[in-house]
């Protein structure tokens, strides 16, 4: 009988901006999972959305488990999880990819794969389609990553954590409503202008660079987009209503979160969290209002898969 496993997958959120499918950034909420091999399959969740997670029958993590164990052609045995989920469902803050890292660190743990980090990291990427929020919640920070392919050879996925040498406060702005990755990416065109391209290479370029050196008077210009956000925009009605704050009374930085339909705001300091708040809310409260919850986060470190 193997050991328990502990297990813990931050939140992350993908894009910032220009950084599409390329760069994911670690919150400090997570799913927590103890597992256990059982009799049969269950889970005891407790959290958000706990009715949601603790469905052993249409649980992501539950499902690959098992399918990464017939991939390899092994039997799976039963688990037993008791979850508790500080993640959102749905809203741009890596949920998804929370579950399949854990889903693929267990089959790894109970199925005797003796899989690394880097292997979990690529085999949940494979499954995620993309490697920015599996980079991220499995190393932590902010991860630049790039999934590749050469014809007839294994799927490669590099990645690299940057730190910054300053800890911004974050805030994710939170609708009511959530938005499904596979819809927020069916509002994108198949193709884009030259000049787009060029505009996003230059500002995932400075908007890595400005992480790396803690430059926060740049990440207003840098974290500007072309390819996904003005099309998501009128599924996101978060994002047209705070991006003007940007650069502004405490507000480094603003981007979806992910997809959406979350946005993400990086702060200068803690004395700005407060302001920022109200001035988020008056925003909001300008028009049409807009129901949202505000959540308190920073840059986390990466996934805790341990006995």
């Amino acid at each position: 009988m193997a050991a328990p496993l502990q297990l813990r997958l931050p939140a992350t959120s993908a894009n910032l901006g220009p950084g599409f499918d390329a760069l994911g950034l670690t919150f400090d909420f997570a799913l927590n999972i103890n597992a256990r091999e059982a009799d049969g399959y269950s889970i005891a969740a407790t959290g958000r959305n706990a009715a949601r997670c603790g469905d052993a029958d249409t649980s992501l993590v539950l499902q690959t488990y098992r399918s990464v164990l017939a991939g390899q052609g092994i039997d799976p045995t039963p688990l037993h999880l008791d979850l508790h989920n500080e993640i959102p469902l749905g809203m741009g803050c890596g949920s998804s990819a929370a579950a399949l890292v854990a889903g693929v660190a267990l089959a790894a743990h109970f199925g005797g794969l003796g899989w690394s980090r880097e292997a979990v990291m690529r085999e949940a990427s494979i499954r995620e389609g993309h490697p920015d929020n599996v980079a991220a919640c499995v190393m932590g920070g902010l991860t630049v990553s790039a999934m590749s392919q050469a014809e007839g050879g294994p799927v490669i996925v590099d990645a690299i954590t940057v730190t910054p040498p300053t800890q911004w406060p974050l805030l994710v702005v939170l609708p009511e409503s959530s938005l499904s990755t596979k819809k927020a990416r069916a509002l994108l065109p198949e193709s884009y202008s030259k000049a787009d391209a060029i505009a996003n290479v230059q500002r995932v370029a400075m908007l890595t660079a400005a992480f790396g050196q803690g430059r926060g008077d740049l990440l207003a210009r840098a974290m500007g987009d072309s390819m996904h956000q003005p099309y998501r925009a009128a599924a996101c009605p978060l994002l047209p209503r705070l991006l003007p704050l940007a650069g502004q009374d405490g507000v480094l930085g603003v981007a979806l979160s992910g997809a959406g339909p979350s946005v993400l705001l990086i702060l200068r300091d803690e004395a700005a969290i407060e302001g920022v708040k109200a001035k988020v809310r008056a925003k909001l409260a300008d028009g049409e209002p807009i129901s949202v919850e505000i959540m308190n986060t920073k840059i986390g470190s990466g996934a805790v898969i341990g006995a």
